[in-house]
């Protein structure tokens, strides 16, 4: 297999292109580099250099822009991929609705891109469309299973739903094999956007509060490791053609337990609460036995190792920089 992840470079797909290397796949990186954060911090570049060790040598890395559809379709008829993982996107829900504009090329016009290069490549196997659980809005069940009403809240999950629409489009009309994923509240090492968990981490090692933003709000939390594995197996397994998948750990936890645990881990840590952000959709737990069933999924860290692994990785990080 040679498989091309947009976005390759980034916290997951990093660890979507180690997953596929241990498995012995070619693998080639198309990947903006483009930072939604000081690009200057110095945890953010110790961050992307963990990234890229130990792939740099045995993967193409391609600096391009899914936004420029003209160097795409070079690089995709060069590369010819069996497989395409597209996860190259705006990252954050809450800066996607602070720059619609933005968003909407980086999530939509970005996906249309690539499906179109998709359409150029001859024995094409499989397009995997990297969605977001924000396309449910507000749960009105829970579990929620991927036939849970689609009805988004905000700018990020209209736009990555709008890119499930085009991509399955685009398999009606053209034939372009396709999965979609649905990850949810996804945390690990090497994660620069600032997620809750990671900002609860850091501040616990700061030795400053954690303030929770609705202490009973619950979130489906996916240590990166268990997403990045139910991706290779969605973009590689014969019975996921065709389907949608809901990839997370499929248990829902607070965010006042995350911020008991990460409290517990980091004794002397206090705890503020405050009122939730209504702007964000109420969720929780996910269901993914469909993924389990059809495709083997089997998500393996449960929220106290995730946590501990990733404070492992924020301690040796700030020894490093101290170094």
């Amino acid at each position: 297999m040679t498989v091309l992840l947009t976005g390759g470079a980034g916290f997951v797909g990093s660890h979507v292109v180690q997953s596929l290397l241990e498995k012995g796949h070619d693998v080639a990186v198309y990947d903006s580099f483009l930072n939604y954060v000081y690009p200057l911090d110095e945890g953010h570049l110790y961050n992307q250099k963990a990234r890229v060790e130990g792939i740099l040598d045995r993967t193409e890395l391609i600096r391009g822009s899914t936004q420029d559809p003209d160097f795409l379709s070079r690089c995709v008829r060069r590369i010819h991929p069996t497989h395409i993982i597209h996860l190259a996107a705006m990252p954050l829900a809450k800066m996607a609705s602070e720059h619609p504009e933005e968003a909407g090329n980086a999530i939509l016009q970005g996906t249309m891109n690539v499906l179109q290069a998709a359409r150029d490549v001859p024995d094409f196997s499989r397009f995997v469309y990297i969605s977001s659980s924000m396309v449910y809005g507000d749960f009105v069940r829970v579990p929620a299973d991927e036939d849970h009403p689609t009805q988004p809240k905000e700018v990020y999950g209209g736009l990555k739903l709008a890119g499930e629409i085009l991509t399955r489009v685009y398999s009606r009309l053209y034939g372009i094999d396709y999965t979609i994923v649905r990850p949810s509240a996804v945390y690990g090492p090497t994660d620069n956007n600032g997620r809750v968990l990671a900002t609860f981490l850091e501040n616990a090692l700061a030795g400053q509060p954690l303030q929770v933003r609705g202490a009973e709000e619950a979130l489906d939390f996916t240590y990166v490791t268990d997403l990045a594995e139910g991706i290779v197996l969605a973009t590689l397994h014969p019975r996921a053609r065709g389907e949608t998948f809901n990839l997370t750990r499929g248990q829902g936890r607070t965010l006042g337990e995350a911020a008991q645990i990460v409290a517990d881990l980091v004794p002397g840590t206090t705890i503020e609460v405050v009122e939730r952000d209504p702007t964000l959709p109420s969720r929780g737990r996910l269901d993914d036995s469909k993924a389990r069933r059809l495709i083997g999924y089997e998500p393996e860290v449960p929220m106290e190792e995730g946590l501990a692994r990733y404070l492992d990785y924020l301690k040796q990080r700030r020894d490093a920089l101290a170094t």
